[in-house]
């Protein structure tokens, strides 16, 4: 590991680290930031690192060639590539709906003869209704006559998205509509936990379930034993040892998103109420 010694724009293909740090950059995968580049050669005197296949070496694996400024840390050969956690976290993310879902919510005025109101176009089901009361209760009472359509004429509600209010209020007074939606994903690497909507307890699920989609890798690893390394490692290494760990941290997962759901249910009401067929 070292750093960059001066700023690298995101179309060059050679990069200048501080050649006092480390004898040696080795020949393939380099990470800088989030982006992955592949390495041709280095010159320990002048530190000039140049990048295998020009600008094709750059974004290697997926990744997004882009500028970065100098002081950033270069590693070579990661175990893990930031892009590659981070994916993993995206795709357990994406799996923990509809087990955790996130809540929205949004306010009806009810209009005299109507019926039939649009909703977001990121809800996904609803899941309870209220409506204001008259007089100084200030209490919303549970309604439970009402039919989610996921799938409403465009032409009438934009969002695609309505909800039939079934249970009769005075006009002028307001439904309030709890609803689900999927969560959204971490992009940036500035991206707060807070920003998929989920509470922070729920991060413990996404970390096991990262942990294990990553530490599969391992076990592929063991399909090729032509170094000496990998020959030798094998020996105190037993096979399926990473798809044990894999399924311990699956197990950790599964626990923690059993407590997730419980804690769901137990601080988000719900109640029964009418689909209609």
């Amino acid at each position: 590991m070292t750093e960059l010694a001066a700023d690298l724009a995101a179309d060059d293909i050679t990069f200048t680290v501080d050649p006092t740090d480390l004898r040696s950059i080795a020949r393939g995968v380099v990470e800088i930031d989030d982006e992955l580049l592949l390495v041709r050669s280095y010159d320990t005197t002048s530190g000039v690192v140049t990048v295998m296949g020009g600008a094709r070496g750059r974004g290697y694996a997926g990744t997004t060639a882009a500028p970065h400024a100098a002081g950033s840390l270069v590693t070579t050969a990661p175990a893990y590539a930031r892009q590659v956690v981070k994916d993993a976290l995206a795709d357990t993310v994406m799996t923990l709906y509809p087990d955790l879902v996130v809540f929205g919510e949004t306010e009806i005025v009810k209009t005299s003869v109507v019926w039939e109101y649009e909703m977001p176009s990121e809800a996904e089901d609803v899941w309870y209704v209220t409506g204001s009361t008259i007089g100084p209760t200030r209490v919303w009472m549970p309604l439970q006559n009402w039919r989610f359509n996921p799938d409403a004429a465009t032409s009438a509600f934009p969002s695609g998205k309505s909800i039939q209010l079934l249970d009769e209020i005075v006009p002028g007074r307001t439904y309030r509509v709890v609803y689900a939606k999927r969560p959204q994903l971490l992009v940036s690497g500035a991206d707060d936990w807070s920003l998929t909507g989920y509470p922070d307890s729920v991060a413990e699920v996404a970390v096991w379930g990262a942990c294990a989609r990553l530490v599969t890798t391992y076990e592929a690893a063991r399909l090729q034993q032509r170094a000496v390394e990998s020959v030798e490692r094998s020996k105190i290494v037993g096979p399926q040892s990473a798809l044990r760990t894999a399924a311990y941290y699956q197990e950790l997962y599964a626990q923690a998103l059993e407590r997730e759901k419980a804690r769901q249910f137990s601080e988000m009401p719900s109640y029964q109420n009418y689909q209609g067929s």
